[in-house]
Order: structure tokens, then sequence, then C-alpha cells
């Protein structure tokens, strides 16, 4: 035991940190785990362990890669003139998987939140702006919130006066929602239907 506190209910806790995973799942998890065989959890830690030590940040757009320069940023196949801007490394994956944007991406990690003290600053704001030579559109695919508005209006004022289109995602995902729980349909039909930022 560490701190008094069981191996199970440490389990508990961790998995029960991660997001959406409540305490009920973290413990239906926790013995899961346990009823695999050592074979199974020297797998489940020492893949984790990888993950971490060998994931980083891509040096062009910032997205999740074991490489210096991510896949999508290599490629030879990608559209070069237009780059989807996004919050998190996840939204990618859900946008590039509907075959609808053939261009490249931008992850800003984060949106303009002041009430949580996250500013123009924080985000990967000035690594875009020094990307957009060639470029002639930038896609503004940020959750539909508050706060996502804040940073699209932000950066569409940065970038429209040097004459490149700036345009955000149709309302076809629901306020509130987060790209990540839309579906493929959905998604590319807001990229379809993208309006420009007034």
């Amino acid at each position: 035991m560490k701190n008094g506190v069981d191996n199970i209910e440490r389990m508990v806790d961790i998995l029960s940190s991660l997001p959406t995973i409540g305490k009920k799942t973290a413990r239906r998890l926790t013995y899961f785990i346990l009823k695999q065989d050592i074979e199974y959890a020297n797998k489940f830690s020492s893949t984790l362990l990888d993950l971490v030590q060998n994931v980083n940040l891509c040096k062009v757009c910032y997205n999740f890669t074991e490489l210096e320069v991510c896949k999508i940023c290599q490629s030879e196949k990608r559209d070069k003139s237009k780059i989807c801007v996004v919050e998190d490394p996840s939204d990618v994956s859900y946008i590039d998987n509907t075959n609808e944007f053939s261009g490249l991406f931008h992850v800003l990690h984060g949106v303009i939140n002041p009430l949580n003290n996250i500013n123009a600053e924080d985000l990967k704001i000035r690594e875009l702006i020094n990307r957009l030579q060639g470029v002639d559109e930038v896609i503004i695919a940020l959750n539909p919130n508050v706060e996502s508005d804040i940073t699209a209006q932000y950066l569409a004022n940065l970038i429209k006066p040097l004459n490149i289109k700036v345009t955000k995602l149709a309302s076809g995902i629901p306020l509130g929602t987060s790209i990540e729980y839309s579906d493929n349909a959905t998604i590319s039909r807001a990229l379809e239907g993208r309006v420009l930022v007034r």
C-alpha cells in the first residue's frame, strides 16, 4: 500500500482522472485489467510509456507525431494553399478522416479564454502567421462556442489584411458540441458549406 490507499483505489483514481471517465467506469476498467494476464499488463504499461516518451509535437503544424515533421505536413499530395486551423490535435484526425479536406492543418492547442487566463500569446497563433506564405485560404474549424468565436475573429483580423480568404465551418455542428463528437457526414457538410469570417 502507498499512502494508505490500496492498488485498486489508486488505479481507479488514475483512470477516473481521464476525460469522460467517472469513478464507476474507472472501477469497471480496473476490474477488467485485473482479470487479464501479466502479458497484457506488460503490453499496456510499455505502450503507455512508449506513447508518452516517443510522441511529440510536429515542428510545423503542432499536431502529435513520432516524427520531427508529421506525415501530413510532409505529404506532396496535400494542397498547401489551404490550412485548416483546429483547437486540439484530436480534431486533425476527425476532420482528416472525412476525406473532405486535402490541405494542411495547424493546431492552436486551445482557444482564447480570458476567464481561464488563456490569451492569444498562449496559443500557436504566431506560428500560424509565420506559415501563411503561399496560402490562399485559412479555414477556422473550432468547436462552436463563445471562446472559439472570439478566437476566430481574432485570427481573421490578423489574417485578412494579408489578402488571404478566411472561412469557418458552416453551422452543421450544433452549438456547444465539439468536433470529436460529430460524425463524418456532419463534419463534411460543415466543411463543404464553410462561410467567410466577417
